[in-house]
């Protein structure tokens, strides 16, 4: 009768709003995104492309253990950001690829891109662009080694047996006046229609376009993007490629210029990665641009035919500026106190 019961109250830092969606969740989305454009290239280019995505896998999740174990750190895997960087690797990898080579760029994205500077939200770059990037310096033979569209690779086969072809956007970059040449795209004569389907040379996960869409339909569907980076990105492109055609007809080459190559992948799935794009409504806006002016300039005016992933990483070291210059007013805080802030802080600093 004379027990007492004592009432708890725990106090904890903000923020105390609970929310079902982690981290987990969010990477499992993108992986659901990604599955439609892995169908067509196991459809495409055969078993070799579900292994080589697989192997990938396996390494990215192995060298981020292996990482935090040395260095005695709570593991990571079960967020899945770890596959969702191992698949995005593979996508950007064409289907020759050896499995040793794509457990380097494994290695390079986890170890050096990504866990040296803190894990998991901390990395300033794209860990799976910079592993494609830094394979592209160490191997590019191999990097630009192209299967046939059709023709089966199998699982023990070598880049010795390849019998390789010239993408679209290797075409499209070579032709000085292509209005010739449509539909050209390719030592097949691909089409428009080829390009917007998949049957195309190219990297695994970048030759269907609207398998791609399917994914960004689906993670806006799910809230998981927005439509600012990847919608400027595209417009950009799309924008710029019908003013400059090279002769060819307007539509048909701006078209081209977006089925073609990595632009729906990397405007999708990598430009509006959380970690290394801006946060801030007009940072996006302004991010999705930037990347739409080097995609073009590199495409146009450089000696390599494709841009995103280049595009993409320059625009990951300008996030950090684009996101002070775009940060939101506090609110109730008046540009008189902001002013009266920064000559304050002027004379701290001159005292």
């Amino acid at each position: 009768m004379n027990e007492k019961k004592e009432l708890k109250l725990t106090v904890a830092s903000s923020p105390h709003v609970n929310s079902p969606v982690s981290t987990r969740s969010l990477m499992m989305d993108v992986l659901i995104a990604l599955v439609p454009a892995l169908c067509v290239a196991v459809y495409v280019f055969g078993p070799r492309a579900l292994l080589l995505t697989a192997v990938s896998v396996v390494g990215c999740e192995f060298f981020e253990w292996l990482y935090r174990f040395l260095l005695k750190k709570p593991q990571t895997g079960g967020d899945l950001s770890a596959a969702v960087t191992g698949v995005l690797l593979a996508f950007v990898c064409p289907v020759w690829l050896p499995y040793w080579c794509i457990l380097i760029g494994d290695f390079f994205a986890m170890f050096v891109v990504k866990q040296l500077f803190g894990g998991l939200g901390k990395n300033f770059l794209n860990p799976a662009l910079a592993g494609r990037a830094f394979l592209m310096l160490s191997y590019p033979s191999l990097m630009t080694t192209w299967a046939k569209p059709g023709e089966w690779v199998g699982i023990t086969d070598k880049v010795a047996d390849a019998v390789s072809c010239a993408t679209p956007m290797g075409t499209m970059h070579g032709s000085t006046v292509a209005a010739a040449t449509l539909p050209w795209l390719g030592d097949a004569g691909s089409t428009l229609q080829d390009l917007f389907l998949g049957t195309v040379p190219g990297c695994i996960g970048e030759v269907s376009a609207v398998a791609l869409l399917a994914g960004g339909v689906y993670l806006l569907w799910r809230g998981v993007i927005h439509i600012r980076i990847p919608g400027a990105y595209i417009v950009t492109m799309a924008v710029l490629s019908v003013i400059f055609t090279k002769g060819n007809p307007n539509l048909e080459w701006m078209l081209a210029q977006l089925f073609g190559g990595g632009l729906l992948l990397g405007a999708i799935f990598m430009a509006t990665d959380y970690v290394t794009s801006p946060c801030t409504p007009k940072g996006e806006i302004i991010f999705g641009l930037g990347c739409g002016l080097l995609t073009f300039f590199i495409r146009y005016f450089g000696g390599y035919p494709e841009g995103v992933s280049y595009a993409i990483l320059l625009m990951n070291i300008c996030t950090p500026i684009i996101e002070k210059y775009t940060r939101p007013s506090r609110f109730g805080v008046t540009k008189e106190d902001r002013k009266a802030a920064k000559a304050a802080k002027k004379g701290g600093a001159k005292a």
